[in-house]
């Protein structure tokens, strides 16, 4: 067999179950975030997580497809790994960016969602409150 054919296939095999593997991983965590954002709303954070993720798989394996040319054809065995190692290397980077991406923007959205909760006052507007003791 060819080696570039087995450094494509290993590239590939690799490339794709880590992306469905981060995917899983912030799909189950993200849930969470999506929920306390969306206050609880459990069919509307499982929408929102759902788009999320095709979202990631379509961005990364479209990455993955088309970085899968290689320049310089592979001749031995050091040629498939050093190959394999910066084609994994770039893909492990985008995939992190990916991922910190998302969290950067739930944990955004998160906290827009908490200020908002907080914009409301302790009391109605035809509510009283007592003094506070002396001292305190």
């Amino acid at each position: 067999m060819d080696l570039s054919v087995l450094a494509y296939v290993v590239y590939l095999v690799i490339s794709i179950g880590l992306t469905v593997w981060v995917a899983r991983t912030l799909s189950s965590n993200g849930r969470i975030f999506l929920s306390d954002v969306l206050h609880g709303d459990e069919k509307l954070a499982d929408a929102v997580n759902h788009l999320l993720v095709v979202g990631f798989y379509l961005v990364n394996l479209g990455f993955v497809a088309l970085y899968l040319k290689s320049a310089d054809p592979v001749d031995n065995t050091r040629g498939l790994f050093e190959a394999l190692s910066v084609k994994l290397g770039v893909v492990l980077l985008v995939l992190g960016v990916m991922h910190l991406g998302n969290v950067y923007v739930l944990n955004k959205i998160r906290r827009r969602g908490l200020l908002e909760r907080e914009q409301f006052p302790p009391v109605d507007s035809d509510g009283w409150t007592g003094p506070t003791p002396a001292g305190v």
